[in-house]
């Protein structure tokens, strides 16, 4: 738990309520546990009332992802970065209540727009699963007080298909889909993480990783926390029309500017 967590977790008031008890109660834990703005380092708020307006100020982002339209609250950059990255990596749930509303509207708008549409969110890697102990998606979710599922239901994982051995002189490896690569390595997205990838190697990972149950002959709402290249979120699209659903819009908390 990040030691700066505590004061707004155990007393769950609105980021930047005006209410003056409120207020006062946070100046007084304070003096006994101090807490700052992860953005800018000002004192007794996780995210300040002026940070806090700057992130709401921010234009929300839109794209296409395997001909869908996806729907981002933010731009992954600057504070939204941050605040991310703590709530992720630090388990500052805290910053919940600052991220959380525009997403849910967003997912209330998409399901409003589509009665009777199914939520499925892309699910989170096993590593991240284990080092939370909580899924960002359902957290924000919860947080959001928009009308829409507290839990959305999750596509499921199939291993990733391992690489073929090397062949021919040793002069370099062929993957799966006979991409060469240097001696010594897997011609294949799946010896390394996303980081070290090609947009190529990225794609290779990641088809047919993700599986769907359950929505055939239903619209669907496809969500997920961060969308980079749009790699995952094209694998989620792909399995649930090959479950026969149909997916209507994606929506995500961020995603990173082309």
């Amino acid at each position: 738990m990040h030691p700066t967590s505590s004061p707004v977790r155990r007393h769950r008031s609105p980021a930047g309520s005006s209410r003056p008890w409120w207020d006062a109660v946070l100046a007084v834990l304070g003096l006994v546990l101090p807490v700052t703005c992860v953005c800018c380092g000002a004192p007794d708020r996780a995210c300040c009332a002026s940070c806090r307006a700057g992130i709401d100020a921010r234009p929300r982002r839109r794209r296409l992802v395997a001909g869908v339209r996806l729907d981002a609250a933010f731009a992954y950059e600057g504070p939204v970065r941050v605040l991310v990255l703590e709530l992720k990596l630090r388990g500052r749930v805290d910053l919940a209540p600052v991220l959380a509303p525009r997403f849910g509207a967003l997912v209330a708008a998409a399901l409003a727009d589509a009665p009777g549409a199914l939520l499925v969110r892309v699910p989170p890697s096993r590593a991240g699963a284990r080092r939370r102990g909580f899924d960002p998606v359902d957290l924000l979710l919860r947080r959001s007080r928009a009308r829409v599922p507290a839990r959305a239901r999750s596509l499921t994982r199939r291993r990733t298909p391992r690489p073929r051995r090397p062949v021919g002189n040793g002069a370099g490896t062929v993957g799966p889909a006979g991409i060469v690569g240097p001696a010594g390595t897997a011609g294949t997205a799946g010896a390394h993480g996303q980081k070290g990838r090609s947009a190529l190697e990225r794609v290779e990972a990641t088809v047919g990783t993700l599986r769907a149950h359950g929505v055939a002959g239903h619209d669907v709402v496809v969500v997920d926390d961060v969308v980079t290249t749009g790699v995952t979120m094209a694998e989620a699209v792909r399995a649930v029309r090959a479950a026969g659903g149909r997916v209507v819009r994606c929506v995500a908390l961020a995603e990173v500017p082309e």
